[in-house]
């Protein structure tokens, strides 16, 4: 039923049709979600039959209300099209009849879609899709495991389930049995387990500096951090078994909620750094920020009754759709932001919220009323003395989501003051060297609003010449390859090296998108005089190295880890 690539859509057809195992857009729980491709994925009437397949099955099964609903993702220009909109077919399903509903789903979509007098009849189910799905959610019945989840809901324990068992609790208080042999819940040592505390962070851009803040000043605090992508990833799901780590860091990247759902529960805070979203065709940038927004806020289900959502206060499109969160996914909120006066801030700290924001340049948390000075923000190095704005926000961030946590502001100030004195603290985010007397900024700023920031970072440090190393991903679209161009020559770099990516060019012929680059350059007013060309990553980082002069700012956005860890140990030599 799956479309396969280059087929050309049928009635019936979909792609991506999967489950989400926790909070996700639509619902706090777990869902089943397909998208519909052709023409009848826009029919309305198309739609409305498909609503009533689910839910007419859904009552014959015996489920809950699966609440069906037609999703609408707008999303950025991608490959080498315009943005696009994509409907999405969703509902809620029961955890465990997860691969019955996927079928339900597959099988509602197609029988309405599909044309003829009777579109059910052709169907492979056959005449009796009620016995196929009876006899398929039978065969997905578990009672054991069905129990134990119930026991571990009713002990507030968190449950983990993979190929390779069933954990309950985590790090060193839990135990994992094998699917094989599962225990009554009255033979689990239910005293002894225990959930680890977590810590979530998303957002569009900061993700992985905030978290390994977080785990510079988890140490500190004397806590071993675990740090994971995402949570449903086979790394996160490893580290939340280590017995040795004693508190969790998850980063959640937007596409894992859009695609698995949120599996964490009970975290004791979930920041969300920013939001933002490079242009697409056909859409207004407030659609596509609401709409990253909306998704970025999922996490904000994790979070125990008692716990709290950090956010930037500066960021107004995060803002605005926050105050759209039902009750049910509203925990408290903790602001931070670049302006410890900002009227926001001082509202919220009148109602007893925290803050962390700069004050006269220094750093200031406040917790629940009791104020905390870490000192001058330009002391502390990530903030490379104050101008990198990017970093600053960074700081607060991680300061407030720690000190919602629990740890003592003794061990969050040490780590403020030393976090990113060594370029090894924070790879490819933000490092800093040395280098004829210029400054040479390593990063991995890849699209216009990181460029942005790194560009003004450079005039901020007084830059007499600018240098640029740029490049782009081959699967982003003519028109987002030229808008980083542009992006560029809007602040007059006095040289830019484009470099080719061979191992990210996709389907595009080589030199293809350093054309498109220097094509996009010139038509913004750069002069040819200032480009200059390389096939290689790391050729074309080390022309600039040449290149460079006392007073010099190089930025230097790199794609490759590899290239990343070479180029540090030269600089550091």
């Amino acid at each position: 039923m799956d479309l396969l690539d280059g087929a050309v859509p049928t009635p019936g057809a979909f792609t991506a049709s999967r489950w989400l195992s926790g909070a996700n857009r639509a619902y706090p729980g777990p869902a089943v979600v397909l998208q519909p491709l052709g023409p009848w994925a826009q029919d309305g009437a198309a739609q409305g039959r498909w609503i009533a397949k689910v839910v007419d099955m859904a009552r014959v099964l015996g489920w809950p209300d699966p609440l069906p609903r037609v999703l609408v993702h707008k999303l950025q220009a991608s490959g080498q099209g315009p943005g696009d909109s994509h409907i999405w077919l969703s509902f809620a399903a029961p955890a465990d009849r997860l691969h019955t509903a996927v079928a339900l789903n597959e099988w509602a979509w197609a029988a309405v879609a599909a044309p003829g007098p009777d579109p059910g009849a052709a169907h492979p189910l056959g005449p009796d899709p009620v016995a196929h799905f009876k006899a398929l959610a039978a065969a997905e019945d578990r009672p054991a495991l069905t129990a134990l989840a119930a026991a571990a809901a009713e002990h507030s324990l968190p449950l983990l389930l993979d190929d390779s068992g069933v954990t309950l609790g985590e790090g060193a208080g839990s135990i994992t049995y094998p699917l094989t042999a599962l225990p009554e819940p009255a033979d689990v040592p239910w005293p002894r387990l225990q959930a680890l505390p977590k810590l979530l962070v998303t957002g569009s851009h900061g993700k992985t500096t905030v978290l390994r803040l977080l785990a510079a000043m988890a140490r500190e605090a004397g806590l071993v951090p675990g740090l994971a992508g995402s949570p449903g990833a086979p790394d996160a799901r490893s580290m939340l078994r280590n017995p040795a780590v004693s508190v969790a860091l998850l980063e959640v990247p937007r596409l894992a909620l859009l695609q698995e759902g949120l599996v964490v529960k009970q975290a004791q805070v979930a920041v969300v750094t920013n939001v933002s979203a490079d242009p697409a065709d056909g859409l207004t940038q407030q659609e596509l920020l609401d709409e990253h927004a909306a998704t970025l806020l999922v996490v904000a289900h994790a979070v125990a009754s008692e716990g709290a959502l950090v956010m930037n206060g500066d960021d107004a499109a995060m803002l605005r759709v926050a105050l759209g969160l039902a009750h049910s996914a509203a925990p408290s909120w903790a602001l931070f932001g670049q302006d410890h006066a900002a009227p926001l801030m001082e509202a919220l700290r009148r109602h007893g919220g925290s803050t962390c924001a700069p004050r006269k340049g220094r750093l200031v948390l406040v917790l629940g009323g009791v104020e905390h000075d870490f000192g001058p923000v330009a002391d502390m190095p990530l903030s490379l003395g104050g101008a990198a704005l990017q970093n600053v926000a960074n700081l607060c961030c991680a300061a407030l989501a720690a000190a919602l946590a629990g740890w003592p502001p003794q061990a969050i100030g040490r780590a403020l003051t030393q976090f990113g004195a060594a370029p090894a603290d924070n790879p490819g985010r933000l490092q800093r060297f040395s280098h004829r007397g210029a400054t040479v900024l390593v990063d991995s700023a890849r699209t216009p609003v990181e460029l942005t920031a790194l560009l003004k970072l450079a005039g901020a440090l007084g830059a007499r010449r600018v240098g640029l190393l740029l490049g782009q991903d081959g699967a982003c679209s003519n028109d987002a390859i030229t808008a980083l161009a542009r992006c560029a020559a809007g602040f007059h770099p006095d040289r830019v090296v484009i470099k080719d990516l061979p191992g990210l060019s996709g389907s595009r012929a080589p030199g293809t998108v350093p054309l498109l680059l220097e094509q996009g350059l010139r038509a913004a007013g750069l002069s040819s005089r200032a480009l200059r060309h390389e096939d290689d990553e790391e050729a074309a980082a080390r022309q600039l190295l040449e290149w460079a002069k006392k007073g010099d700012v190089l930025l230097l956005p790199l794609h490759d880890p590899a290239v990343i860890d070479r180029l540090a140990a030269l600089l550091e030599s």
